[in-house]
């Protein structure tokens, strides 16, 4: 419970000295209840709900795109540099000597002053420079494929920005994962608080000591600071989920998963207002909020005070944490 929520519920406790619990049935209604997470909660009159703060409000409907957390790592733009110079230099001195050769087979063939000797000597160098220019480009595909697969000025001008200090390059690991389906759209660092969002430019070749599978993601106009090497959270979103936003406090726990409370749209028999747990399936965070399934669009659900909520009914239960 937050400290907000122990103050309300001393406050509560003050003001409350008719509170009572009204329970839903007998035992075995009640069993049956928490098997519909229809759970038994308090009933509580006006003074009550002002003394606790309670609030309730409609959940809205919302799109929220599925989030794959991953661990980034910022590469280094002079390893790409390097790899991309040894690809380029290693397919220009394979034309060279492919150009060579041609000019000496013509000479040779038109018996114009080129020896048989000088002939071999040019096919055994023009076929080791194409071999060197096939394992450099392969190296390149394997470390940067991504980028090798753009088309020609798209990956020039990515180049020059990563070059440039205008754009990072971030691998993104996925733990524990060999393959990727669909790619995720976009991603999202958490750089000491602050979203910084990223494009995923595809899937990478080679594994690094994680053994799991990683994207190149691309950074434009990162925050001063964040450099080769470091270590950052990053979120992947792929397709949307449609669902119903409530606030994480509004989100508690217990033995039969999440819950949320929500009001009754009728009165009990003395006036008081009747407060029911409602189970619901966790799909996806949204910021200071949970994307849930489970509620409807006529739900009246406890938005602040449901720790308040959860006291009184002792339940046992406890807030869903940021990171579950």
């Amino acid at each position: 419970m937050t400290h907000w929520a122990r103050g309300v519920l001393a406050a509560a406790c003050c003001a409350m000295s008719a509170y009572s619990l009204t329970a839903i049935g007998d035992d075995d209604d009640a069993a049956t209840a928490a098997d519909s997470a229809e759970q038994t909660a308090p009933t509580l009159n006006a003074e009550q709900q002002r003394a606790a703060g309670i609030v309730v409000a409609r959940a809205p409907a919302m799109k929220v795109p599925d989030r794959i957390e991953a661990l980034g790592l910022v590469l280094d733009s002079t390893t790409l540099i390097s790899d991309m110079g040894e690809a380029t230099a290693a397919t220009v001195t394979e034309r060279s000597a492919s150009a060579e050769l041609a000019r000496l087979r013509g000479l040779y063939n038109g018996g114009a002053g080129a020896s048989l000797k000088m002939l071999e000597a040019a096919q055994a160098e023009q076929a080791r420079t194409q071999a060197q220019a096939q394992v450099a480009t392969a190296r390149f595909s394997l470390s940067w494929g991504p980028l090798a697969a753009l088309p020609a000025g798209v990956r020039q001008k990515a180049i020059e920005a990563a070059a440039g200090g205008r754009s990072l390059l971030v691998r993104a690991d996925l733990p524990g994962r060999h393959s990727v389906g669909e790619l995720p759209s976009k991603a999202v660092l958490d750089v000491d608080g602050i979203q910084v969002p990223g494009r995923v430019l595809g899937a990478l070749r080679q594994a690094t000591d994680t053994q799991s599978v990683g994207l190149l993601v691309e950074v434009p106009n990162a925050p001063a600071g964040l450099g080769p090497g470091a270590r950052v959270p990053i979120a992947l979103l792929t397709a949307e989920r449609s669902g119903r936003l409530v606030p994480r406090d509004a989100v508690l726990y217990d033995a039969n998963g999440a819950y949320v409370y929500k009001q009754s749209n009728g009165k009990s028999g003395d006036g008081k207002t009747r407060y029911a747990s409602l189970k619901v399936t966790l799909l996806v965070p949204f910021g200071d909020a949970w994307l849930v399934d489970g509620v409807d669009d006529d739900d009246d659900i406890v938005v602040h005070g449901a720790g308040v909520l959860w006291s009184l009914q002792g339940m046992g239960a406890h807030a869903v944490d940021d990171d579950d």
